[in-house]
């Protein structure tokens, strides 16, 4: 009998979150992906010395990289050099190399929430009478604050972004393995971000998101569309996520849940095929 792929899932089983228990869904996830792999947990401060032993390596719900930054530079360069399989691959060009990307995004014309980097910028950005501050390399609202228009001159520009605090409707987040769509799922109250429902994307809400995977060019992985729906009825980008999306697999319908398992298999035997 041929040996099933070996797999080192990196999970911080013990990261808390707001409004979200990243462990429950790692362990449903691995749970279920044990049925065509062998798989074996571990932290992400121990993936760097771990991932030899394994065919490829998934990175899901590892927190925020802002948190140990260094080590996790450390992990991609091992894994460059060494050639291992890591899922999501490291060529993300979004949220996995931190915020830059909704600069460049805005700078190309994308339907993002405009965002700047230089205070000679700022009259790009439409008035508003709050803005975001978050450092480049946050996630999970670690390092955001809100400043008013007058407290924009103290802002230190030391890999910072800035943008307009938006007047939104809901945020909806579509979520895709690979480049195929699978769903979505929205929070209709603006206060409560993570309080999330099943959302039915229109077909000019499905162009919207693929326009990002597509910019992404990702071939294999797991990827979060969030946008915001503005008073006037647009979609802008909020956050690309495309190094270790939470999926709230909890909050979508059992046959949602299912599917996406279905999906996620599917896309990880294709991804081992295909590097190897």
């Amino acid at each position: 009998m041929p040996a099933r792929p070996s797999l080192l899932y990196v999970t911080d089983l013990t990261y808390r979150a707001r409004g979200r228990r990243y462990c429950d869904e790692d362990i449903f996830l691995s749970s279920r992906l044990r049925e065509d792999f062998d798989i074996a947990l571990c932290h992400p401060l121990d993936a760097a010395a771990l991932m030899d032993g394994f065919r490829a390596v998934v990175v899901r719900n590892s927190g925020p990289v802002l948190h140990y930054q260094e080590q996790y530079e450390a992990f991609r360069a091992r894994a460059a050099a060494r050639g291992t399989r890591v899922y999501n691959p490291l060529t993300g060009r979004a949220d996995m190399r931190g915020k830059q990307y909704l600069v460049d995004l805005t700078e190309a014309g994308y339907p993002v929430i405009p965002t700047v980097d230089r205070p000679e910028d700022l009259p790009l950005l439409p008035g508003a009478g709050t803005y975001a501050v978050k450092p480049k390399a946050g996630a999970d609202s670690v390092g955001l604050r809100f400043v008013t228009a007058d407290q924009l001159e103290d802002v230190t520009w030391d890999g910072v972004l800035v943008q307009p605090q938006i007047d939104f409707r809901y945020e909806v987040s579509f979520h895709f393995v690979d480049d195929d769509f699978q769903y979505a799922l929205h929070a209709p109250d603006p206060d409560r971000r993570w309080a999330l429902e099943p959302y039915e994307p229109t077909e000019a809400d499905l162009a919207f998101a693929r326009r990002f995977i597509n910019w992404n060019t990702v071939g294999h992985g797991i990827q979060r569309v969030d946008a915001c729906r503005t008073r006037d009825g647009d979609l802008l980008l909020v956050e690309l996520e495309d190094l270790n999306p939470y999926l709230s697999l909890a909050r979508a319908p059992e046959a949602t849940r299912e599917a996406f398992v279905r999906s996620m298999t599917a896309s990880l035997h294709r991804f081992l095929s295909a590097d190897s």
